[in-house]
Formats: structure tokens, C-alpha cells, sequence
């Protein structure tokens, strides 16, 4: 497959998906995007290296693909939205903390299907475990922020 291939996110499959496959699915992506970040091989590449090298048996793989394509493939647009909230230049910004920010502005913006609470959660909790230091915070603040911008309807108060 090559990266001019149809990438449309497809709906997941009968039934909930798992937390935790999901949440396993969040991390090969954002991995997935911290290694293309270094070394620009082709995203078909690093998805199918990461499928062969990793257990995907409790990996939610449709969310996991949906993820890495729709980032890379939308890297220039999310990377629009979240420049405004940044407090430095994109290019200041750490390549594990861009790359979950990345993740979760894709999710805001095209996974309806995950609330914008779990969105931020699960960016700050990938912070924490990939992160520097302070990295949640950053992710949490920036999270936030996109999340009133594009989740209106979620985050309006009541």
C-alpha cells in the first residue's frame, strides 16, 4: 500500500471497542509518528513494521491505522489548529509531546466517537508515561484549548 491510498477512517467494528486496545492503538500511533518525525519513512512503511513487531491482539489495529494515516495525512491542518495555543514555536516543541498533540487533535477533530474528555485524558496520560517532566501539562493546556474550539457542543457549559 502506498500513502496515496484511500485512508477514509472507517467505522470500528460491531460492538465497543475496548479501553485498553484503544488506549494500546493511541500509543503505536503516536510512536508510530515520533519515528517518521526522525526518520521520514514512508508511513505504510512504519505501519506495517509496527504491526509485524508489536502484539496486536489487544490493540484496537483499525483505530491504530486510522490514527497514524489520518495524522500524517493531516499533519499541516492539525498542526494549524494548534499552533495558537502553543506557548513556542512548532518547531521548539518536543517530538513526543507533538507527536500526542498531534494524536489528539486528530481525535477531536474527526473521532466524534471518543468524548473530548477522553481525548485530553488519554493525551495527558501518554505525557506522562513518554513525556518530559512537565510534557502533561503542555498537552493538557494545548488539549484543552483545541477541544472548546472544535468540541463546542461538548465543552459548552450547561
Amino acid at each position: 500500500m502506498n500513502d496515496t491510498e484511500d485512508t477514509t477512517p472507517r467505522p470500528a467494528p460491531t460492538g465497543q471497542p475496548k479501553a485498553g486496545d484503544r488506549r494500546r492503538a493511541r500509543i503505536l500511533a503516536m510512536q508510530g509518528l515520533y519515528q517518521r518525525h526522525f526518520t521520514k519513512s514512508p508511513i505504510s512503511d512504519i505501519e506495517a513494521e509496527f504491526m509485524v513487531d508489536n502484539d496486536m491482539a489487544k490493540v484496537d489495529s483499525l483505530y491504530f491505522r486510522d490514527v497514524l494515516r489520518g495524522v500524517h495525512r493531516e499533519q499541516a491542518e492539525l498542526d494549524k489548529l494548534i499552533e495558537p495555543f502553543l506557548d513556542r514555536p512548532l518547531l521548539e516543541v518536543d517530538p513526543v509531546e507533538l507527536a500526542i498533540v498531534r494524536v489528539g487533535a486528530y481525535e477531536l477533530r474527526h473521532r466524534m466517537d471518543v468524548p473530548y474528555k477522553v481525548v485530553i485524558n488519554e493525551g495527558i496520560e501518554l505525557a506522562k508515561r513518554f513525556g518530559g517532566t512537565e510534557g502533561h501539562k503542555f498537552v493538557n493546556s494545548v488539549l484543552d484549548k483545541l477541544g472548546r474550539r472544535l468540541r463546542l457542543a461538548e465543552t459548552r457549559p450547561r
